[in-house]
């Protein structure tokens, strides 16, 4: 059955609006007309005040309804007519004509509903979604609200192919020839049985045919068959990272001549293994997972799931050196999923985020029991086809990991995605510190070689220490479990062994969130048991890949994260007036520990991380913040450094500054102005870094890096005068006319030469005329109080970022960006039908 996006000229009521009367009036004169995908909650006002608080970035929640008003069609009275919410956050109630006929309470999972009994054919009719998102505190991160995801219509005849029931499988590759097996299950809703015909063909990535075959099929009424082929595809073209090659499998179902359905899949032709000897091996080649945790917002745009804004964001990640993504902690959109087959990105897809212990007030543990099948079945075929999912997360940081009843439900939640599928691995993502929560006492003493007694002592002095400093004294013992050698004790502690033991026996591979001192332990405690580091520390990558490099039985890192994102505010941020990360610093609403800000600009560590993954040989430039330095700062372990790429600090001439070279070249030269600060060791043996205080002198900034007294590589900072040019850089120019296509326009701030100015702070104003309008609009500031949805913003190390979204007619769009003092920056684009003339 074909998926038709149905996502035009739905009406929005916000909260406050009566939907007793819209229902009255069938939606007319209430409400916006918008076009879905659609999340209310990034149009909000920000509150210090919300419930959510700083785990959504102080957006509240709300009730929201969508109505669309539609004709259904005479023919539809003989056919079956479903229609599929890819994701609605959330508590999704769906009516037909004011009758219930379907939802589901899960904010990512998609989930259909069956229009047959409720549709008037010949006559308008009506649909209305309510996503209720209205009890707060149920989400640890940003989760947007309504419908932000695609809506699809499907129309069938009463004998077609099943939703979802194509799946494709290529048990056997080898160099000459593939063998692919197509398993599509064919429904009949009538009253009389049928003979058919399916009809398979597979074309290669140019599109040729390479294989087709013909299955004759008698389906009885009220009933399904399932037909399974096997077809072999010679000189196969194999899909990986390097070379994402797709092939498409058509379906033509036919009944004496006339065509009762059809079907498209896209898939990839590719081979999994994974053992403690060889690791990780996709078509026979180890890989070892360069990854990054994401969640599921765009930045700007909130949580619209867009197919471009999946794609720009797995092409950025692909780009700063990433092979992997975890969906964290949820289920990947289909956008995203196609766009990782694309781009060559392995995915991680993840079910959920608790399962039956809460971690927020009002989180997903009070429906996951009911649930979670439901949720686990949605998830597999949603995936099944695609070559970038290598393997299934069953959940996050699960509390009851430590208990027997724990390790049983991990069974039954393994077993069952064995039994939907068979051919990728399952894990989950273990936190030590959660798991092992009822016995911290007894390890911590066991750590520190004290008693309970003294243990308690130190905890009162503790107590009665002045708050600025308990705070303070706080976050250090955060840290300490988090990373340094109290988390190692920890993490390599016997009890944590023994607390563990029956939970990771149960998957195929066991993950772990920071608990870096067993991966290597591992092997020699369970020798035929492979480790993931399903989630660590940015700071801890020079450690964290030399284990990966140096242990078959290590397959690879997830950095948490690879792209900043919206909620979970400050986590990540420098904090210099005394305050914490983790907790509600208003009006942070970013977390801000991305290797890719949530614009689209690849920080300081992404360059560095790139060097320890060997895949940048030039050195790179940063420079810690000059406006504080000698301050004292807190930070959490997720934290890097705060720097950034820039050598213009007007006001601080002859002040000093650090500058840190990340270098895969044994020696850094650095050069300031033509002269010598000196040669330092860098490398591998060093970290990949060297650091220079230096006195700030306005001019250039170069580092040479050398190897065995060659040259290899130099990087270059360059001091920028005035901004009085605004630049507008385009990702793309040409958009498709379908109302979701976007393009994403960079704008900053440089001098007269064209230079960039990373340190002048301007209020800029976007507009957009024509046939497009615009989706966000803003900076990577993690503590501002302006809106995304507002024309004007203040640049934040020197960029904003805008999305222009395209319209249904063809046409040309004018974006034009305006400052005072600045020359007008002007982008044409176009919105192109893609029909000839």
């Amino acid at each position: 059955m074909k998926r038709i996006k149905w996502n035009d000229d739905w009406i929005f009521l916000k909260p406050g609006e009566n939907p007793m009367m819209a229902a009255i009036s069938g939606g007319g004169g209430c409400g916006e007309i918008v076009t879905l995908p659609h999340d209310a909650m990034i149009h909000e006002e920000r509150t210090p005040d919300t419930k959510n608080g700083h785990q959504t970035g102080f957006y509240p929640g709300g009730c929201y309804t969508y109505i669309k008003n539609f004709t259904a069609p005479r023919e539809w009275a003989q056919k079956t007519v479903m229609v599929e919410f890819e994701g609605v956050y959330q508590n999704a109630r769906v009516y037909v004509n004011g009758d219930y006929v379907g939802g589901h309470p899960g904010g990512y999972t998609c989930f259909s509903v069956v229009l047959d009994d409720f549709l008037k054919p010949g006559e308008n009719n009506e649909l209305k979604v309510i996503a209720n998102n209205s009890a707060e505190e149920n989400s640890r991160w940003y989760s947007g609200s309504g419908i932000y995801r695609d809506v699809n219509l499907i129309v069938g005849n009463q004998v077609h192919i099943g939703m979802d029931s194509v799946r494709i499988q290529t048990p056997e590759v080898e160099e000459d020839l593939a063998v692919v097996q197509v398993e599509v299950t064919i429904r009949n809703q009538g009253g009389r049985k049928l003979k058919t015909r399916l009809y398979i063909e597979l074309t290669d990535p140019q599109w040729t045919p390479v294989g087709k075959t013909e299955i004759p099929v008698t389906v009885f009424a009220q009933d399904e068959e399932v037909c399974r082929q096997r077809i072999t595809v010679e000189a196969p073209v194999l899909w990986s990272c390097e070379t994402p090659k797709l092939y498409t499998c058509r379906l033509v179902l036919k009944a004496e001549g006339e065509v009762l359905d059809e079907a498209e899949e896209v898939f990839g032709i590719r081979t999994i293994s994974l053992n403690a000897r060889k690791g990780l091996r996709i078509n026979k080649k180890e890989v070892k997972l360069r990854g990054a945790c994401i969640h599921h917002d765009n930045g700007i745009i909130g949580a619209v799931t867009l197919e471009r804004a999946e794609e720009r964001r797995c092409r950025q990640l692909k780009e700063a050196g990433f092979n992997c993504i975890r969906s964290s902690h949820h289920p990947l959109s289909r956008a995203m999923l196609n766009a990782c087959d694309r781009e060559g990105m392995l995915v991680l897809d993840e079910l959920s985020d608790c399962w039956t212990r809460s971690k927020n007030n009002n989180d997903y543990a009070q429906y996951f029991p009911d649930y979670w099948e439901f949720d686990a079945k949605q998830l597999v075929a949603k995936d099944f086809n695609h070559p970038s999912v290598i393997m299934y997360v069953t959940g996050n940081e699960i509390q009851e990991a430590g208990t027997a009843k724990g390790a049983q439900l991990n069974r039954i939640i393994t077993r069952k995605f064995h039994s939907l599928d068979d051919t990728r691995p399952v894990t989950v993502a273990i936190n030590g510190l959660l798991s092992c929560m009822d016995h911290m006492g007894e390890i911590m003493c066991g750590i520190m070689g004290i008693t309970m007694e003294q243990m308690q002592q130190m905890q009162a002095q503790a107590a009665a220490q002045p708050a600025s400093d308990a705070g303070s004294d706080a976050a250090n013992g955060s840290t300490d479990l988090m990373k340094g050698p109290m988390a190692d004790a920890f993490a390599a502690n016997n009890i944590v062994t023994e607390i563990l033991e029956e939970f990771t026996s149960v998957t195929d591979l066991v993950g772990y969130n920071y608990l870096t001192a067993r991966h290597a332990k591992e092997h020699e405690l369970y020798p035929d048991r492979v480790i993931l580091g399903t989630e660590t520390l940015p700071s801890d990558i020079v450690r964290l890949w030399k284990i990966v490099k140096e242990n078959k039985h290590v397959i690879g890192d997830m950095t948490w994260t690879g792209y900043d994102y919206l909620g979970e505010a400050g986590s990540g941020c420098f904090y210099y007036d005394g305050r914490q990360g983790f907790m509600p610093n208003w009006p942070i609403s970013v977390a801000y520990m991305g290797d890719i800000d949530i614009i689209g600009y690849r920080r300081p560590i992404s360059y560095f991380r790139e060097i320890v993954y060997g895949l940048r040989t030039a050195p790179y430039i940063a420079v810690e913040r000059l406006n504080h330095y000698g301050e004292k700062v807190n930070k959490s372990a997720w934290a890097w450094k705060d720097e950034i790429a820039s050598w213009t600090w007007d006001g601080y001439e002859g002040k000093p500054a650090i500058v840190n070279v990340y270098a895969a070249a044994e020696e850094i030269e650095l050069f300031l102005n033509g002269k010598s600060m000196g040669r330092k060791n860098a490398g591998e043996e060093h970290e990949w870094m060297c650091s220079y205080e230096i006195p700030y002198e306005p001019g250039e900034l170069k580092a040479v890096g050398y190897t065995q007294g060659n040259e290899a590589g130099q990087d270059i900072l360059v001091t920028a005068g005035r901004p009085a040019i605004l630049k507008a850089r385009a990702d793309r120019r040409v958009l498709k006319a379908d109302g979701a296509d976007l393009s994403y326009i960079t704008v900053n701030l440089a001098d007269e030469e064209g230079r960039l100015n990373l340190w002048a702070e301007k209020e800029i104003t976007v507009s957009v005329e024509g046939a497009g309008t615009l989706q966000g609009f803003g900076s990577a500031d993690p503590a501002t109080e302006n809106r995304y949805d507002n024309t004007t913003w203040k640049t934040y190390d020197g960029y904003l970022l805008a999305a222009i979204r395209s319209g249904k007619e063809a046409g040309k769009i004018k974006v034009t960006f305006t400052a005072d003092g600045c020359e007008a920056a002007e982008v044409m684009l176009t919105v192109d039908t893609g029909k000839k003339e």
